[in-house]
């Protein structure tokens, strides 16, 4: 299960990104939590805009995120933009330790921090491959994502803490200082982190090539689709963890708590991941129809304890999924188009909450955050059926070619 701990190049990386992880989450969790709260009187709409803000230069910047990552040495383009990033929490920290900050700030931080992740994300992804050898990239993906949430446990949780104890202010100052472990251990690493060899072409068609080999590929186009609808509709989580802890008269601990039984899941999800050889597309469809199932069934759920014993499935089941699909793209694509192939996934992926935050968030408002939750339960039922008839159509043209290929054997035994 932990396997590529052995190799010291993702045993550097791996320590520094759980430090910088358990920032990360503290910081999203002290955020939504003001806007929500002290910015806005629980204003649902406000915490999707966030969202929408902080993710939406995935999808406004994509074409030139993915070249950067393919063109300049990754190790040196993350150690940028982890740098950007601590700045921009360090000046959010600082305007609202002095009680200076406002809801549009909020939004201009948020974006700024958007644009530097977009640039980190698709680098950051490919860069495990650049770590491990293929034997264990699947192991090193997945011990990626179970780091992650494993700093979902603790982030939050002590996000809330620190939040009613001495404002969020502190919470931004912390993990402005968190970035320096992950920066410490990119200097750290010695790996032959040389950019690949160009096959698109120049200019527009060095940009467009990502995309054209996507297009390319009916399985990765599925696949996209899949992640689309759970990335952009059902992972919406701090809008319903926020908003139903809102409903159940629980505080910023409560909303903090909600968040780290989702996970617990997540964890666990992730460690089951890491124990697979190989991803498998069959997961993916389980996963999707498992999200959706967990997601409403925590919209239904009657107290806050059923909700908080409902999220770990959910968090299981996102992480399965997700970890699979993650496996599966860099498994499947080569080396020199990697970078932007992982640019359009983390767009898919992280931008479509452009257009899912606000909706879910609108919905939350209008219908209640019981609603938004089955509305993101029926985007995992929905992808789960996407790729359930996409193994048919393969299933059934393989066996239709089998057919032919009988059918011309008895021919030629019959002529002969």
């Amino acid at each position: 299960m932990f396997r590529s701990l052995a190799v010291r190049n993702y045993r550097l990386w791996a320590a520094g990104a759980l430090v910088s992880n358990v920032g990360t989450w503290m910081q999203r969790t002290a955020q939504d939590w003001i806007v929500l709260t002290m910015l806005t009187k629980n204003d649902a709409l406000a915490v999707g805009v966030t969202m929408a803000l902080q993710f939406g230069p995935q999808l406004l910047l994509l074409p030139i995120t993915g070249l950067a990552a393919d063109r300049i040495p990754k190790r040196r383009l993350m150690i940028m933009t982890q740098s950007a990033m601590g700045l921009l929490a360090l000046g959010l920290g600082v305007l609202t330790v002095l009680q200076l900050v406002t809801l549009p700030e909020v939004y201009g931080f948020a974006f700024l921090l958007g644009c530097a992740a977009a640039f980190d994300a698709p680098a950051r992804q490919s860069f495990v491959s650049e770590l491990v050898d293929q034997q264990n990239l699947t192991n090193a993906v997945a011990l990626n994502s179970a780091s992650f949430n494993g700093a979902r446990l603790l982030g939050p949780a002590v996000a809330g803490l620190l939040t009613e104890l001495v404002g969020p202010g502190w919470v931004f100052l912390i993990n402005a200082a968190s970035y320096l472990a992950v920066i410490a251990s990119l200097r750290l690493i010695h790996v032959d982190d040389q950019p690949g060899t160009s096959r698109g072409g120049h200019g527009f068609s060095d940009l467009a090539a990502g995309f054209r080999y996507v297009a390319g590929r009916k399985d990765l186009l599925v696949l996209f689709t899949m992640i689309f609808l759970i990335g952009t509709f059902g992972m919406n989580f701090p809008i319903y963890a926020s908003t139903m802890s809102v409903l159940f008269g629980r505080g910023a601990a409560g909303y903090g708590l909600l968040s780290t039984a989702l996970a617990v899941g997540a964890v666990v999800g992730a460690l089951l991941a890491a124990r697979r050889a190989e991803p498998r597309f069959s997961l993916t469809i389980l996963a999707g129809t498992l999200f959706g199932v967990g997601l409403t069934l925590g919209a239904l759920a009657p107290s806050y304890l059923v909700l908080a014993i409902v999220l770990p499935l959910v968090g299981v089941a996102s992480q399965t999924f997700m970890t699979t699909a993650n496996g599966t793209v860099q498994l499947s694509v080569d080396r020199w188009i990697r970078g932007r192939v992982m640019a359009i996934y983390m767009a898919i992926f992280m931008g479509g909450t452009v257009v899912g935050a606000p909706v879910v968030g609108a919905i939350a408002n209008a219908a209640g955050p019981r609603a938004a939750m089955i509305f993101g339960g029926v985007s995992g039922i929905a992808a789960a059926c996407i790729g359930a008839l996409w193994v048919l159509r393969m299933r059934r043209a393989a066996r239709a070619s089998v057919d032919a290929g009988d059918e011309a054997v008895d021919a030629q035994t019959a002529r002969a």
